[in-house]
């Protein structure tokens, strides 16, 4: 393209002028320009550098759980048939523990992959004011669990996922006699995971467990014939005693968990044509390449395909 064309039409001649385009990136195979290393002693390119180191960045819509109801169930069915022959009873006790086992082993997987959000819970330090001399000082006497574990579930067409949490709480209070249960009958544990970026797939980065879980609230479903479009959702409270960090705590001189979090190495860069150009520009020539696959009628001279890699 000329930067500057004007045409003079002369009888049948067509006569123009005009000063041609910078030929500068012309044949530029050998411009020293291109083997220069970017400059990292800035803030951009420290910027880069540490994004680089950390295989980027850690996304909220990346993310696992695994959700592990009491494993005291075969105990409970087990008691539960011995209590009830004893006293002639109905084996209530025995056919609970029976239905939630078959349930986790039916649904435990498809509650795990149908949870659409999820809270990982805080931690706080409980501190006291101490006044000697001079300003106060807040000093800590203790740390905290406090609050629940939002999360919320895809329900199918039968709201499976809202009866299996419903039994989950029926093992925590009978409904029929209105009494508690016993406290390790009903306590599971749970797993929140935090998982790397695209370039070392779906590894976790970062994990914890909590301890001692069930589900304390369910919340309601509002229905409404202008939610058409809209999927249930079963949104549960997860009340816990505490939670530990998968790969750097122990309890009592014991590993807490078997998991351990490792880094991944990243992804190798691309190796093609483009691979063996200078970072800075690749990307124009990516952008450059992604334009002409707009532009240029590939269709029918690579007979449907997508443009040839580079």
């Amino acid at each position: 393209m000329a930067i500057f064309r004007h045409g003079v039409k002369v009888g049948p001649f067509d006569l123009r002028l005009g000063l041609t385009r910078d030929k500068s990136m012309e044949n530029i195979d050998n411009d020293p320009r291109l083997s220069q290393a970017a400059n990292t002693e800035n803030q951009m390119g420290r910027f880069r550098a540490a994004m680089a180191a950390a295989n980027g960045y850690a996304r909220p819509s990346r993310f696992a759980v695994r959700i592990y109801p009491p494993t005291s169930l075969q105990s409970q069915m087990d008691h539960g048939k011995q209590a009830d022959t004893r006293a002639g009873g109905n084996f209530e006790a025995a056919n609970q523990g029976k239905q939630m086992n078959n349930m986790t082993v039916a649904l435990g997987r498809q509650l795990n992959i149908h949870c659409d959000s999820v809270s990982m819970p805080n931690h706080d330090l409980q501190s006291t004011t101490v006044e000697h001399f001079g300003p106060p000082r807040e000093m800590v006497t203790g740390h905290g669990f406090t609050g629940t574990i939002s999360a919320s579930f895809y329900a199918d067409a039968f709201l499976r996922e809202r009866h299996f949490l419903e039994m989950w709480q029926k093992m925590a209070v009978n409904h029929t006699t209105h009494k508690a249960g016993y406290y390790n009958d009903y306590i599971g544990k749970m797993h929140i995971f935090q998982l790397a970026s695209d370039n070392v797939q779906d590894h976790p980065s970062y994990g914890i467990e909590a301890t001692e879980v069930y589900p304390e609230t369910i919340s309601a479903i509002e229905y409404a014939y202008g939610s058409s479009n809209q999927i249930v959702k079963i949104n549960v409270g997860f009340q816990y005693k505490e939670w530990h960090n998968l790969a750097s705590d122990t309890i009592g001189m014991q590993e807490f968990s078997p998991y351990e979090q490792v880094l991944h190495p990243p992804k190798p860069g691309d190796m093609g044509l483009l691979g063996k150009l200078p970072p800075e520009l690749q990307r124009m020539a990516r952008g450059a390449l992604n334009q002409a696959k707009t532009q240029i009628p590939i269709g029918k001279i690579f007979k449907g395909k997508v443009f040839p890699p580079f």
